[in-house]
């Protein structure tokens, strides 16, 4: 089960383009970790031994302890008016597991935001570059509440990358952390510095996969339920990492 409060190849092509908010993005202080399985029961991170000398064990099974949903669901009644959206979370340089897990606590500490889901982590070949050429990605998904509007929230998942050295040198290259906006609620737009939803998610297993782990009911406006889609693309190459997972912010 994914943690809750309440295509093919790995990486994003950056269609949801846009200026980053070059603000100072707010981080909690955390160790530097190896990227190795994180206890659901560990407050923060901490080394593992090699993924070799683990046992097959999935810590993504664990239920979300009703105390978090009721601070969750409490913290949400500060929002006004929120909104449902979702995001994909993906990379394949450094230490995927950290930039990714930094990339969901940043979305937490941002004001207007509750991360409500996590997904569990998928790994997936990279898309449009020769095999073998690059590593493979880590993907994830996030279901958040948001009082900010689509702009403003794409500007913070630009800040998100920043923060983590994305670069933008072309267009299939690796790269630390991808922050997408998949959908905003019921929301179509067709503005080309963010299209929503998500031109290509409809086609994208490592976005769908995840997404109906975490929202099986989910929809994706203009294309339908999210558990049809991900069975017309398979699977394309996405494998869960049972042992690893993100842990929903506190």
């Amino acid at each position: 089960m994914p943690r809750a409060r309440g295509g093919r190849g790995g990486g994003g092509d950056g269609p949801q383009a846009g200026r980053p908010d070059h603000r100072a993005l707010r981080r909690r202080d955390r160790d530097h970790h190896p990227e190795a399985p994180v206890s659901s029961e560990s407050p923060e991170f901490a080394p593992f031994p090699d993924e070799s000398e683990l046992p097959a064990v999935d810590p993504t099974v664990q239920p979300v302890p009703a105390a978090v949903v009721a601070r969750v669901d409490a913290a949400d009644s500060t929002l006004q008016n929120p909104r449902t959206a979702v995001i994909a979370l993906g990379g394949n340089l450094g230490n995927r597991l950290e930039t990714l897990q930094g990339a969901v606590d940043a979305l937490e500490d941002t004001p207007g935001v509750r991360v409500k889901s996590v997904s569990p982590v998928y790994e997936t070949e990279p898309w449009g570059v020769p095999p073998g050429s690059q590593a493979a990605y880590f993907n994830a998904v996030v279901l958040i509440r948001t009082t900010l509007p689509p702009r403003a929230l794409l500007e913070r998942g630009h800040a998100i990358e920043e923060a983590f050295r994305r670069v933008r040198t072309e267009r299939w290259g690796p790269r630390t952390i991808d922050v997408d906006i998949v959908a905003y609620q019921d929301t179509v737009s067709d503005d080309p510095a963010l299209t929503l939803p998500h031109p290509r998610a409809h086609e994208r297993a490592f976005v769908l996969v995840p997404w109906y782990d975490v929202d099986p009911a989910a929809v994706l406006p203009g294309h339908g339920p999210v558990a049809d889609l991900r069975a017309a693309v398979a699977d394309q190459g996405v494998v869960r990492r049972t042992d690893v997972e993100l842990r929903l912010p506190e």
